[in-house]
């Protein structure tokens, strides 16, 4: 295979040691329950001994960063609302300490505990970027994305985002817009709702995103596009939201999964260590786990194969290395 050339540069940034990612999952339990959702919500809350460790975990790397960046996973995250709270103050807090530390919140959250209340705290805590998943209009979102009771979830998110709108806070909100081989072509009525109601906002974006198989109990009736079909389906889109005004999709070739960066690790909720945000019950993504005193018991032979696409520079791996993880 023919590999392409990377700039110095480029390799740099993705091994920089002087920048850190957490993804931190607070409680893997969630109020939703997805049609095509591969997470089994069997671990749930961050105990208050594993708070303190990851506390401990940022207190000790925060002198030998440039930048910090804690994301939150689930779940989902606003279940545990204080621990996000707690942990993104505190690391706010240290970050001020010092004048060469940036710190960066960012959540991804299903948007439906998000009220303007909510969404201030975490703003002023730090998290200001977030990624909000929507299904369609109403009459599709409701059918996929539901509460664990069956309910509906489409009404409250958008009124959540509408509060959101009316705030002055400097934050980035990512709608990601799914859609599968049945719902790409009626997806157009909640494209004019976003256009009348949130693409005059520069802080608001959207990501289309097809749904794939997971590995979750419903798989199997996932209707995938092929390739070239779901090319087209994301062009189409795009210009269905955007006409002729429609930005240029930077940087696509150059994704970087955070899974292939040395300096990217997760953190799941009962304290364990992984790469991978999807492969949750697959036991090589467990590379260690975190200490009380806040150092990190990492298997090397583990974390090896999640890196392998920096030996090579291999795009492909690169873009996702659990695909073909030996």
């Amino acid at each position: 295979m023919s590999i392409p050339l990377v700039s110095i540069g480029r390799l740099a940034r993705l091994v920089d040691s002087r920048a850190f990612e957490l993804i931190i999952l607070p409680t893997e339990k969630c109020n939703f329950r997805c049609t095509y959702c591969y997470e089994d919500f069997a671990v749930g809350r961050m105990k208050p001994e594993t708070i303190e460790s990851v506390k401990a975990l940022i207190r000790k790397r925060a002198g030998d960063l440039d930048t910090l960046s804690i994301s939150w996973f689930g779940g989902e995250p606003l279940l545990a609302k204080d621990i996000v709270l707690d942990v993104s103050t505190f690391a706010a807090q240290l970050a001020r300490g010092y004048p060469s530390l940036s710190y960066r919140g960012t959540m991804t959250t299903n948007g439906h505990l998000l009220n303007a209340a909510t969404f201030a705290e975490l703003a002023e805590a730090g998290v200001r970027d977030y990624q909000i998943s929507l299904d369609g209009p109403q009459e599709i979102h409701d059918r996929t994305r539901v509460m664990a009771n069956g309910k509906g979830t489409f009404e409250r998110i958008w009124e959540n985002l509408l509060a959101i709108k009316q705030t002055s806070f400097e934050v980035k909100i990512t709608l990601r817009l799914h859609f599968d081989a049945e719902t790409a072509f009626t997806i157009e009525p909640l494209l004019e709702g976003i256009r009348r109601d949130f693409l005059d906002d520069p802080r608001f974006f959207v990501l289309f995103k097809a749904i794939e198989r997971l590995g979750g109990p419903a798989d199997e009736k996932i209707k995938l596009l092929d390739e070239e079909d779901k090319r087209q389906v994301l062009a189409g889109l795009r210009r269905k939201l955007y006409g002729e005004a429609e930005p240029l999709s930077a940087g696509v070739e150059d994704y970087v999964c955070y899974a292939s960066r040395p300096n990217s690790l997760m953190i799941r909720a009962d304290g364990r260590i992984g790469k991978c945000t999807v492969a949750l019950n697959d036991d090589r993504n467990t590379i260690g786990r975190l200490r009380p005193d806040g150092t990190l018991e990492l298997d090397q032979s583990r974390i090896r194969p999640w890196l392998r696409g920096l030996e090579t520079m291999d795009p492909e791996i690169l873009g996702c290395p659990l695909a073909g993880l030996p």
